[in-house]
């Protein structure tokens, strides 16, 4: 089954701009530079995740073969939440921690991981991050403290693992912790707060609503409207960013940021953010009422608009962002195709301590 990312691409038409409260047009202060690099950003992002669709797709058929193909396996994407990972990791440098979730390429993305030796281990291939043994669901790349999970909420501990070294060592050292509302449910998700919250650890916890833990809508699982409410309990800051914004996003995490880096201890921010695709692909989503409406929120045009309007953008600037991130994309694609895949002679290397 082929799935595409609908909706305008960078530079075609967009729906009108949605309007902005006095209050948000007030705190808007963001220089030039800053915004074009957040949509930067979510573009390069989308850019690599439409890549990942046309080669994921290329050759599952005939039907749809899940274990087919150049990537075999499930795929989870993130098209539609980019603007957590750009707003967020703008903050962030590479000697700062990011554990992210199973649909974690906006994070790796933004926070820098090889995008070469990335989409090398999601094709499966020895140049990969993990030597291709890990997939597209456990990426580490140390160089910028970077790791991710299939299990749900299990990034939120070893964060805090994270957290706890770098509240010992000199210097202000923070991690980001990021999963998505239903694991907010997990038992895992409030030992983590908890103990955050106990030692003070420099640690930002985020949680990306896009209303779906799989088929199962927030309603139907979680009591309470928004999980930023949760941060009261363990007496933390929280904050609810509504309609998917990026600026928004930026400016509650750098006063998160900031607070970590002070010493002052975690907060949590939610992010009601957006799933333009299936849990997986493959996932035909006939659980989703709201389906047809949902390219009209797609935050990139949206974004777009925005800063067309204001003046920080305009058709050179867009073509030559788009044309940017394709380059880079195309060229991650290419590596990962001609890296050689492992040798089977060698499938229980790298899982046993070896002696020297």
């Amino acid at each position: 089954m082929s799935t595409s990312v609908t909706g305008p691409a960078p530079g075609q038409d967009v729906p009108p701009v949605p309007p902005v409260s006095s209050e948000a047009a007030a705190r808007r202060d963001l220089d030039a530079d800053t915004r074009r690099n957040l949509y930067a950003t979510m573009v390069l992002s989308r850019t690599y995740e439409l890549a990942i669709v046309r080669e994921y797709h290329a050759d599952k058929g005939p039907g749809f073969d899940i274990g087919k193909g150049l990537v075999p396996g499930e795929m989870h994407l993130s098209a539609g939440q980019e603007p957590v990972a750009a707003g967020v990791c703008a903050h962030l440098t590479k000697d700062d921690a990011v554990t992210a979730t199973h649909r974690p390429h906006h994070f790796a993305i933004a926070h820098g991981v090889d995008l070469e030796r990335m989409t090398a281990e999601i094709f499966g291939r020895e140049t990969g991050l993990g030597r291709g043994r890990g997939g597209h669901m456990h990426l580490f790349d140390p160089a910028v403290h970077f790791s991710c999970s299939g299990i749900i909420a299990e990034g939120y501990p070893p964060a805090l693992g994270a957290a706890f070294a770098f509240s010992r060592r000199p210097g202000n050292r923070i991690a980001v912790a990021v999963t998505g509302e239903g694991a907010a449910n997990q038992g895992a998700f409030h030992e983590s707060l908890n103990l955050a919250a106990v030692w003070k650890l420099p640690v930002v916890f985020i949680v990306e609503d896009n209303e779906w833990g799989i088929s199962v809508p927030r309603t139907a699982s979680t009591a309470i409207a928004s999980n930023a409410d949760r941060a009261a309990a363990y007496g933390i800051p929280g904050e609810r960013i509504e309609d998917n914004d990026v600026e928004a996003v930026y400016e509650a995490a750098g006063r998160a940021v900031a607070r970590a880096r002070a010493g002052e201890g975690p907060s949590l921010i939610e992010v009601a953010t957006l799933r333009m695709l299936g849990h997986f692909e493959g996932d035909a989503q006939g659980y989703r009422p709201e389906l047809a409406e949902v390219p009209q929120h797609d935050p990139i045009p949206r974004y777009e608009a925005r800063l067309r309007e204001a003046g920080v953008l305009d058709d050179a600037a867009v073509e030559q962002i788009a044309n940017e991130a394709t380059s880079r994309v195309e060229a991650a694609i290419t590596f990962a195709k001609e890296s050689p895949l492992p040798d089977p002679a060698e499938v229980l290397k790298y899982v046993f301590a070896e002696e020297a």
